[in-house]
């Protein structure tokens, strides 16, 4: 026991500090200011052996008294046992999920590698053009990337970008305000700005939330604000901006955390749908004669924005690039590690496995992934269900070669660094200019030092020789930041302190003990180890800075001839050593992360192993001393640093996403306008193709056989047939024309026997009780269903219920696999087929699913292929009763690990899985009619019941309405949603939303017209 009798110091050391309630309350209060009992017994958390613990205890037990020191002491030493071994079973967990998890990514990795490599005769001809010359064009993937020039400069591009979270203004950002508040919303503001001032770009619009709180500016209430005019965008004024478009978003009275925005996405999403529609239309009109302008491409940054983005694009057809700026999974891998919080209490704080699926699903949509090093792609995106390092590559070499990827997908990763603004670098600055400083340090403290910045002389007054070169490190107190092992580095090195001084720019502090914990512990630690070295007098740490001293601050240090050093444990990208380089300051920094990027491309100092300290100190020796290598990194720095320029980011953007959009389907949504009134002979020109056969009599009846010139002649004469029938009879939703609806009743009731069967007398009551409820005699009211059975069996269920197709003017059948009109004598609609076909791997995923549907213990036909329900974009398989299946979540995380990109549904009772393409589904379906028809989302009503299929909850949100019908559905399939460890309901529907309305059991059709009426549709 004598290994750990430091116990129990700590444990006096705590009761000396006064262990009071108040001071036992640290454990609950992770916010809290600095405390001596946080920190000791933190410290005996993390480097106990529990067992001595344990017995330290008992002897505490056994030699107490009446004293009240003892009882204390003892109930202490009980609590930190029973912490650290929570702690440990904490740690043991995720290490054992950990270890599940690669095995698991191990697997996919294996069965993708080992289908991937099976060539057929013909792929392996076309590809395999020597068998041994071509080994170095493997391991090496040469890029067909055409840089963006000034010959795009006559293209007009739309471009998106999305930003949902935070205070978002052009001007005065409160950078720092809250965390949602930080270097995200500078870098959006900053790109929309950049990017409308390339040529080639005529419009950018930065959408974010709109918030009109009285807790913010009212400026986040402004819905529009310009960032940049056309006359800054085009001197030819060919532009038309940057702008910040605000969208409302849940309450909009409230400024709401990211934690908290996850219920309201889909309402961003059908906002930011309108917005982008109407855009399209008005560029259009200006620039194309009327033909829409579509975006050019749709940008999410951080998750939430990059899940709008994603069923944007999906809504729109049009490429999707995702911008992670910090990532869930390593996040959450690194809270685990620390052992304070359960996997529980981590996703109920942070909302942590809801954001992790809508990064796996931006990158189940992204076409392209911007990061800021190849650290990033590596060791945080590779931690991810749907990205392997290994298997993107392969798919790559396949592409180039044309071989088949075998309907596997994976987004491109590409570093483009974040771009600067150097407009504010005063470049007249020269070494050789020494004016300032000389007028800094002279004894004279006349007018020529009242001109020069005050942070100057804030910093030299610390020096005992201000003459000798600066060492500079800026980050904030951080334990990452590693500046402790730095201010050892330089106290042990005797040369490097006679040669120069040492400044830490360490945050604004006014008290210590009034900082948080960790910050706290830092500036003592700095303190501690200034007075070990005697430092004083070569070290400076002013308490105070503004944002505006720090351009000020690197100056002074290249006036000094210093150099400027980040020494951090791991750094994700390194701003501050881009900042420093265009002041012409040399620099040393960690090699790991992203500074490796930066060095390589500004060749401007050196790297170092952050944990060596006796490396810091040599590289920072070699410059200070070697002032040939420091005139030539200074040199490099200044000349490359254009490299990481806003016009030199947009080149790059532009180009990498050009060369992705070559992957990607053109968009073929034409929008039509509404309340146009045509004369028959105009109408049929909205008839894309004549083939396309209705039923005179009513019957169903698919792709009859006739001549072109019967087909034509009946078309012609049921058109008008039709016409004169709804005139005479005033049946007005039997007479369907795009632009005439100005609302749609969809629905959506899942009405199914437990055995799967669909359950025809409720389907019956509900479907005719909706329709009475819709007295419209001017036809502005449209019918739709929409269901998760194939076209066949929901005709038998309408044919059953004595129901007319021709009531309703679309089915969406197959989960929204598929989209059919009765008007049309039921033919698949083939442009929202071809909407939908976005990374669908066909053929490819057929078999898998069969075997990865299964549990590992259930029998082989448990999970069988349904082949009457399938069809081009739909794959059906039965789940025998008894059966066990994956979970949607599940059997997705296997498919993602395989590069399969698909949307997973069980129906009719969780007796049937419906495998559909990505962008396939019930409210994707609604989207793709909102713009093809130009109806209105928010004058939708979806009925659906208390529950239904797996889709169930994505009918509940956005800004359609919603009417739940109480008694409608005995049965759904909610049980193979998700398994327990991921995210719950509430992170999916708003409570109390205003979009949401409950029907009692035993409705009839007034209670519905009610309902509806209280919408105000």
């Amino acid at each position: 026991m004598a290994k750990n009798e430091w116990i129990n110091g700590y444990l006096e050391a705590i009761l000396d500090a006064g262990g009071s309630k108040k001071d036992a309350s640290w454990i609950s209060n992770t916010n809290s200011l600095f405390s001596p009992t946080k920190y000791f017994v933190e410290e005996v958390v993390n480097r106990f052996d529990d067992t001595d613990l344990h017995r330290t205890w008992v002897k505490v037990i056994a030699t107490r008294n009446s004293r009240e020191r003892n009882n204390r002491l003892e109930n202490m030493c009980w609590r930190i046992w029973h912490l650290a071994r929570k702690k440990k079973q904490i740690a043991w967990d995720d290490a054992h999920r950990l270890a599940k998890r690669r095995l698991e990514r191990e697997e996919g990795r294996k069965d993708a590698s080992e289908d991937l490599s099976e060539l057929s005769e013909g792929e392996k001809e076309k590809g395999d053009t020597s068998q041994h010359g071509d080994k170095e064009k493997l391991f090496r993937i040469k890029s067909e990337l055409k840089m963006w020039s000034d010959e795009d400069k006559s293209k007009r591009l739309y471009i998106v970008l999305i930003s949902l979270h935070g205070l978002v203004r052009g001007d005065n950002m409160e950078l720092g305000r809250d965390s949602d508040t930080g270097g995200q919303v500078k870098y959006v503001v900053e790109l929309a700005r950049a990017l409308a001032n390339t040529k080639g770009v005529y419009r950018v619009d930065l959408l974010t939330r709109q918030i009109s709180s009285s807790d913010v500016d009212s400026s986040y209430g402004e819905p529009i604000e310009m960032i940049s005019s056309p006359s800054d965008t085009d001197a030819e004024g060919e532009g038309c901006g940057a702008y910040i478009i605000r969208l409302p978003c849940g309450p909009r009275d409230r400024y709401i955390p990211k934690e908290s925005l996850w219920p309201y996405i889909p309402e961003f999403v059908d906002e930011a749908l309108s917005h982008v529609v109407n855009m399209a239309r008005v560029i259009g009109d200006q620039v194309e004669g009327g033909k829409p302008i579509w975006p050019y491409v749709i940008h999410g940054h951080y998750a939430d924005a990059g899940e709008v983005a994603a069923y944007l694009s999906g809504s729109l057809n049009v490429p999707m690039v995702l911008t992670g700026h910090s990532l869930g999974r390593n996040k959450f891998e690194q809270l685990l590690q620390q052992g304070r919080l359960t996997r529980e209490d981590i996703n109920t704080t942070y909302k942590i496995m809801r954001r992790i699926e809508a990064e796996e699903f931006g990158l189940d949509a992204a076409e392209m992934v911007v990061t800021s090093t190849r650290q990033e792609i590596e060791e945080q995106w590779g931690l991810y269900d749907g990205f392997d390092v290994k298997l993107e590559r392969k798919l790559r070499v396949r592409r180039r070669r044309g071989v088949s990827c075998l309907g596997r997908n994976m987004p491109r990763m590409v570093v483009i660094p974040p771009g600067m603004d150097f407009s504010y670098v005063k470049m007249q600055d020269s070494i050789d200019n020494e004016d300032d400083l000389s007028s800094l340090l002279g004894s004279d403290s006349t007018e020529n030092k009242k001109n020069l910045p005050p942070i100057w002389s804030e910093i030299m007054r610390f020096f005992t020789n201000p003459h000798k070169p600066m060492i500079l490190a800026l980050s904030r107190p951080d334990p990452k930041k590693n500046v402790t092992t730095l201010l050892k580095a330089f106290g042990e090195c005797k040369h490097l302190r006679e040669l120069a001084n040492l400044t830490l720019i360490l945050g604004n502090r006014d008290d210590i003990e009034e900082m948080s914990n960790t910050s706290s512990v830092v500036l003592t630690t700095v303190l501690t180890l200034i007075d070990k070295y005697d430092l004083y007098g070569q070290v400076a740490y002013p308490k105070h800075h503004k944002q505006s001293d720090v351009p000020e601050i690197y100056r002074l240090a290249a006036k000094t001839k210093g150099v400027f050093i980040n020494p951090a444990l791991v750094e994700p990208f390194g701003l501050t050593l881009i900042e420093a380089s265009a002041y012409g300051l040399p620099t040393v920094a960690t090699k790991n992360g992203g500074p490796v990027d930066i060095h390589k491309a500004l060749n401007n100092g050196l790297l170092v192993d952050p944990h060596d300290q006796k490396a810091i100190a040599d590289a920072l020796l070699k410059l200070v001393a070697g002032k040939g290598l420091w005139l030539e990194c200074r040199k490099n720095g200044l000349k490359n640093i254009h490299r990481f320029s806003w016009p030199e980011h947009c080149k790059n953007y532009l180009s990498h996403i050009e060369h992705c959009r070559d992957r990607h389907s053109t968009p073929r949504l034409e929008i039509v306008h509404q309340n146009i009134e045509e004369p028959m002979s105009d109408s049929l020109r909205d008839v894309e193709d004549l083939s396309l056969r209705f039923s005179i009599d009513g019957d169903f009846k698919v792709n009859g056989e006739l001549d072109p010139a019967s087909r034509q002649k009946e078309l012609i004469d049921t058109l008008i047939r039709r016409q004169q029938s709804t005139t005479s009879s005033n049946v007005a939703f039997k007479s369907y024309g795009p632009g005439k609806r100005l609302r749609l009743f969809v629905v959506a009731v899942d009405c199914y026997h437990a055995n799967g069967v669909v359950s025809n007398d409720s389907l019956s009551m509900i479907i005719k009780t909706v329709l009475a409820a819709a007295s419209d005699p001017a036809g502005k009211t449209g019918f739709l269903i929409s269901t998760g059975s194939t076209l066949a069996e929901t005709m038998e269920a309408l044919r059953s219920c004595q129901l007319d197709p021709s009531d309703f003017d679309a089915l969406i059948c197959s989960s929204g696999s598929e989209l059919y009109y009765p008007w049309r004598d039921l033919v698949a609609d083939v442009d929202y087929s071809s909407h939908v076909e976005y990374r669908w791997p066909g053929d490819n995923v057929r078999s898998t699913i069969m075997r990865l549907a299964r549990l590992d213990d259930e029998a082989d036909d448990g999970v069988a292929e349904y082949v009457y329900a399938c069809g081009s974009h739909c794959y059906a398989y039965m789940v025998k009763p008894g059966a066990k299946a994956l979970k949607t979540d599940d059997l997705r995380h296997k498919l993602r690990m395989r590069g399969f990109r698909c949307n997973l549904v069980y129906t009719r009772a969780a007796t049937r899985l419906n495998v559909v393409p990505l962008f396939a589904s019930r409210l994707q379906a609604l989207r793709y009619l909102s713009v093809r028809w130009g109806v209105d989302l928010s004058k939708m009503v979806v009925f659906v019941g208390e529950k239904g299929d797996t889709d169930y909850e994505d009918l509940l949100v956005g800004i359609h309405k919603t009417l739940i019908l109480n008694g409608s559905v005995e049965n759904g399939s909610e049980v193979l949603l998700r398994s327990g460890e991921v995210f719950r309901r509430e992170d999916i529907v708003p409570k109390d939303s205003p979009n949401i309305a409950f029907v009692k059991e035993g409705f009839v059709a007034s209670d519905i017209t009610l309902a509806v009426d209280s919408f105000g549709t």
